[in-house]
């Protein structure tokens, strides 16, 4: 029995963990499924985006399954996302971008792992407006990178690579420019290195890097980069592969990890029964692995990639001529994984 905080999240955030509880309770893996909320759910209800009793229970369980939170722009309380990676340390934030077959997209072999180093960066929150006469003249922002912060992600990227035979890390970086972050970031990446021989390592500038996965992705293999970098470059391979609805993240530490949509709330679509489930599904499938019940994960990877195959279960987003939504396409998934 694994005992899991499920966070359902905000926007289209409960129906879609509803298909995706189903979807796991049906590989007969047996979960403790404990409720708590998060982001605008939690603020409406408790006054506070993160509630002692959520922080609480992710202690207790160390392993989250959570739904898609809104963060305000501009204004209004910091990112969940961020304050739960830092809370629990959680220092790689790890995103697949792998083709799916029946859509028709330009690219069809798509298969990247990107590694994101996950606590430290531009988002470390350090930042402050400079005021004169009142008024906000400028902004500064401080980028904080760790050796031992740049060792664990790098690290978490050779072993992946290494665990399940990828032939080729890429470290990501702005180096020429950002000498010190960045420099301290690609010194740790090639130190690591000599310590994987059979892995192919290469080192990639930022902007170069982007250009490259847009002409042809198929050429990397496992990327790691730094938070701000990771961030943009795992929605740039989201978009390679059909979305941000159908790419997963996990958030792995040394004693805790959260798994997850990486796409925001969508409160525009929410309690049409339109909402796309598989990203969160995929989510699941990585906790899946992680929990070590491999069996089970292949059974819900092969079910997803069938019923996308197949074109007639899935929300309007993958087929436009389908009838189905969110909690046909999860009931479907169920039903074959069973």
């Amino acid at each position: 029995m694994y005992n899991v905080t499920l966070i359902p999240g905000d926007g289209i955030g409960p129906s879609i963990m509803e298909a995706a509880v189903k979807v796991l309770d049906a590989t007969g893996v047996k979960f403790e499924w404990e409720e708590r909320l998060a982001g605008m759910a939690a603020v409406e209800k408790f006054d506070t985006p993160i509630p002692f009793e959520t922080l609480e229970s992710i202690r207790k369980s160390r392993l989250a399954f959570k739904g898609p939170l809104t963060t305000p722009v501009g204004i209004g309380y910091r990112s969940v996302n961020v304050a739960l990676r830092q809370e629990f340390e959680l220092y790689a934030n790890v995103r697949p971008a792998t083709s799916f077959e029946g859509l028709d997209l330009r690219y069809k072999n798509v298969n990247i792992m990107i590694v994101r180093e996950n606590t430290e960066g531009l988002y470390s929150g350090i930042e402050h407006f400079i005021k004169a006469d009142g008024i906000n003249i400028a902004a500064e922002s401080t980028a904080i990178i760790t050796r031992s912060g740049a060792e664990k992600s790098i690290r978490y990227a050779f072993e992946y690579a290494r665990k399940n035979k990828r032939k080729r890390v890429t470290v990501v970086h702005k180096a020429n420019i950002l000498k010190c972050t960045s420099g301290l970031f690609l010194e740790v990446a090639h130190e690591i290195a000599k310590e994987y021989p059979e892995i192919e390592f290469q080192d990639k500038i930022i902007d170069a890097c982007a250009m490259q996965m847009v002409m042809d992705p198929t050429v990397f293999d496992v990327m790691v980069t730094t938070n701000l970098f990771g961030d943009i470059l795992s929605d740039l391979a989201a978009g390679l592969v059909g979305g941000l609805g159908l790419t997963p993240g996990a958030n792995i530490g040394k004693t805790a990890a959260i798994f997850e949509a990486v796409h925001g709330s969508a409160p525009d679509i929410a309690g049409k029964n339109i909402a796309n489930p598989t990203a969160v599904i995929m989510g699941g499938v990585m906790m899946l692995e992680y929990l070590g019940e491999h069996e089970a994960a292949v059974r819900v990877d092969k079910a997803v990639r069938e019923i996308i195959k197949e074109g007639k279960f899935v929300t309007p987003d993958l087929n436009k001529n389908s009838k189905s939504g969110t909690v046909e396409f999860g009931a479907e998934i169920a039903r074959r994984v069973k």
